[in-house]
């Protein structure tokens, strides 16, 4: 007799959106294959204006609405996942194609949490010093970042408290959270981030902006001021 366990699957993708019509199409093309093998695709809505989560109806399993807010959509589709491990993924990052083997070959090895070197898809030279430099950090501090699509054992996330609900870092408190409990399993093959926000306001400018604001969140800044500096729009109730 198959029970609900037994038809449990082994990895659930986490995919936040909000406003990636021009887009989503592409990012759910590639994460097909990992659904034909059996992982489980849930898309999480923050609100989006642009029919973004009507694209998703063919290529997800699960459709989520949520207050827009990265930590709080992720959350919201880790609580509807069934999977044993969570993959969190943002919508312009690319997996391997074989990501869902590369994830099960680390927690068969032991590991608790992890996430997979960065590359970033841009012409621009800096920026492949930028995802060096992330790709060294992370190795370092064990500390990962969203861009790196960090996977966690189910049961891991729900003991450290899921995501910190902030309007941003909320990727770097979970692994602070996660780092107490285990070391992190440091994945070489590479996901692909998208260049647009460095480009979009000046790799340069966005560098440095970015190095301040983790400055400032180390030194105990509030992440909803934080955001501001960043761009993001204040969360409506």
């Amino acid at each position: 007799m198959t029970t609900a366990d037994d038809e449990r699957p082994f990895l659930s993708l986490v995919l936040p959106v909000l406003n990636e019509a021009p887009t989503l199409a592409t990012q759910l093309a590639q994460l097909q294959c990992l659904r034909a093998r059996g992982a489980e695709l849930l898309v999480v809505d923050g609100g989006s204006s642009d029919g973004t989560l009507a694209l998703a109806a063919d290529g997800a399993d699960r459709l989520l609405d949520s207050p827009r807010g990265r930590a709080l959509q992720m959350n919201a589709g880790a609580r509807a996942s069934r999977g044993e491990v969570l993959l969190f993924v943002h919508a312009d990052t690319t997996l391997p194609r074989d990501a869902d083997a590369l994830i099960r070959a680390a927690i068969v090895g032991g590991a608790t949490w992890g996430r997979f070197d960065v590359t970033i898809a841009s012409r621009h030279r800096l920026l492949r010093v930028v995802a060096a430099m992330m790709n060294w950090r992370s190795r370092l501090t064990g500390i990962a970042t969203g861009d790196q699509a960090i996977f966690v054992r189910r049961e891991a996330f729900l003991a450290v408290g899921a995501f910190p609900e902030l309007a941003l870092m909320e990727d770097i408190a979970l692994c602070k959270r996660l780092k107490a409990i285990a070391s992190p399993a440091c994945l070489r093959a590479r996901v692909s981030t998208s260049g647009r926000r460095w480009e979009k306001h000046g790799v340069l400018r966005t560098i440095v902006l970015m190095w301040r604001l983790r400055a400032s969140y180390f030194l105990g800044a509030d992440p909803a001021q934080l955001a501001l500096r960043y761009g993001y729009s204040p969360r409506q109730p």
